[in-house]
């Protein structure tokens, strides 16, 4: 199952966003990384309804968005550990 071929084109600009945002929460010290995803959420779906209309689809389009932002960055970090 290949997770992009759910997301619509103009809502994939917002994974790398959704990444950046997850680094700059990142480096905020008093929020534990494991709320991270669940702050991202809200992001990605007001993102994608702005990008969108103000429907469930946009909101599931951010939802889909935000886990591939989480999910790309989990890739990343485990490939590069030793």
């Amino acid at each position: 199952m290949d997770l992009i071929t759910y997301v619509t084109e103009n809502a994939l600009i917002l994974i790398p966003v959704l990444i950046i945002i997850g680094y700059i929460i990142k480096n905020i010290q008093f929020i534990p990384d494991k709320y991270i995803p669940l702050i991202l959420l809200p992001f990605g779906i007001v993102g994608a309804m702005a990008l969108g209309e103000w429907n469930v689809q946009s909101a599931i389009q951010g939802v889909l968005v935000t886990g591939a932002a989480v999910y790309g960055n989990q890739i990343v970090k485990q490939i590069s550990k030793k």
